[in-house]
């Protein structure tokens, strides 16, 4: 793990000591830090404002109960989070994340990361996050609703389109963001299309916003391959999850001429060496929420399902992690340095440990950090919130050009930041750095508040 500057230790310790067992946003902090020395002694102005410090400690966190009331008539009772991290550059913009695992510390490293992964955009979005440890899984659609209803009853008064805009993220699609969105409608008695993103295309959705992360994530593999004088075309790729974002990768992957040949579950992960199926996944996934391992068995003798294995050992040129923090560690970067992966993209936020990127970088793969390469869906999702100010309704094709054009800007400002701060080709240092220095110019801009 590399040092830190001196200058930053302090700031490191006191994140530790603000925000005890936090481990994921601990670790979100340091790797951004890490990154940082160059722009320190650059800028002092940053220190001599305390940038830095007050960019580690959220503006506003809110936790608060939600009860509700199950099929069998019991009250149950979850926590719901919302972390309004940094506005400086527009309003607080991030998902909710419905998962068992939520508590406070996955929604600040959650949230920390939004503040980057929203100022490489360059759309005026600040970055926040929020969720439940409320589990979907299992739940029927009332029960969903249910709890959706009294979570909104309130968070609706902590959010607004000109405030901060949820939308959506592990566990949250489009029924939790109709359900929610009706709730909101209901308590303001206002039809605000922009306090939320990820809607349903018939009630001030986005085109695309759906594909989005998936397909933002190829388009900047896309890119890096491009640098280096290659293309997708032909490559052989592992996708780890079957949730929207691997689904859409892999549909970006097969449309540009590369190989999907396995995707995952928390269960297992399936092999299929011709392919993976997209529309039999989709059909799986989609339609009755089943598991991967169904999709093998619908396959046969075509695929292979492995239940106590590591998608990593699967060889492959290029890895895209698109499932959950910390789902790829140093044994699965040992072996996909072993097999000749060239690229590893992150697809999830955060899916890739410490000891794994200085393992992967250190053996010349190219590596993307997710506040990089899956920035296409919260750059969509700004996307929405214009069409909605305007009242206005952009085709697939509009819509996916400027997602394309956003990401391959992003590409190349990663690329330029990294080499005007001596460190070529570092793809974690130029996205730290090109969207720390925006959000830290407009706080300086902003005054000590």
């Amino acid at each position: 793990m590399p040092a830190l500057a001196e200058s930053l230790v302090p700031v490191f310790n006191e994140v530790i000591q603000r925000n005890p067992g936090e481990t994921e946003f601990h670790q979100a902090v340091r790797e951004v830090l890490e990154s940082l020395a160059p722009v320190v002694d650059k800028h002092p102005e940053y220190a001599d404002a305390e940038v830095i410090r007050r960019l580690c400690e959220p503006e506003r966190q809110i936790i608060f109960r939600v009860p509700w009331i199950d099929d069998s008539g019991h009250v149950q009772l979850n926590r719901g989070f919302r972390v309004q991290f940094n506005s400086a550059l527009g309003p607080y913009k991030g998902g909710l994340r419905f998962h068992p695992s939520v508590y406070l510390g996955i929604i600040k490293f959650l949230g920390f990361e939004q503040i980057f992964k929203n100022s490489l955009t360059g759309l005026p979005i600040g970055g926040g996050k929020g969720g439940s440890d409320f589990d979907p899984k299992g739940k029927s659609d009332r029960e969903v609703m249910r709890f959706c209803q009294s979570f909104m009853t309130e968070l609706y008064r902590h959010i607004g389109e000109h405030t901060d805009v949820p939308a959506g993220d592990i566990g949250v699609g489009g029924r939790e963001i109709g359900y929610l969105f009706g709730q909101y409608k209901r308590l303001t008695n206002r039809y605000e299309s922009g306090v939320l993103t990820g809607k349903g295309l018939g009630w001030g959705g986005s085109q695309v916003r759906t594909e989005a992360t998936g397909y933002g994530t190829v388009y900047f593999v896309d890119e890096m391959l491009k640098h280096k004088g290659q293309s997708l075309d032909g490559k052989r790729v592992v996708v780890s999850g079957s949730g929207n974002v691997a689904i859409h990768a892999i549909d970006k992957v097969h449309q540009l001429g590369g190989r999907v040949v396995a995707c995952s579950d928390s269960d297992g992960y399936v092999v299929d060496e011709s392919g993976i199926d997209l529309e039999l996944l989709k059909e799986i996934k989609n339609g009755h929420r089943g598991r991967v391992s169904e999709y093998a068995q619908a396959r046969g003798a075509d695929a292979t399902y492995v239940s106590d294995g590591s998608i990593w050992d699967v060889p492959t040129q290029i890895a895209l992690p698109c499932a959950t923090q910390n789902e790829l560690g140093a044994e699965g970067a040992r072996s996909l340095v072993k097999n000749g992966c060239i690229v590893v993209a992150e697809g999830a936020n955060m899916p890739t440990t410490p000891e794994a990127i200085s393992l992967l970088t250190e053996a010349g793969v190219l590596f993307a950090p997710g506040k990089a390469a899956n920035a296409g869906g919260v750059a969509t999702s700004a996307l929405e919130m214009q069409q909605n100010a305007s009242r206005d309704s952009w085709t697939f094709d509009y819509t996916e050009e400027r997602l394309s054009t956003i990401m391959r800007a992003l590409h190349r400002e990663c690329l330029t930041t990294a080499e005007e701060y001596g460190q070529p080709g570092d793809y974690v240092a130029g996205a730290n750095i090109a969207g720390f220095i925006k959000v830290a110019d407009a706080m300086l801009a902003l005054g000590i508040v």
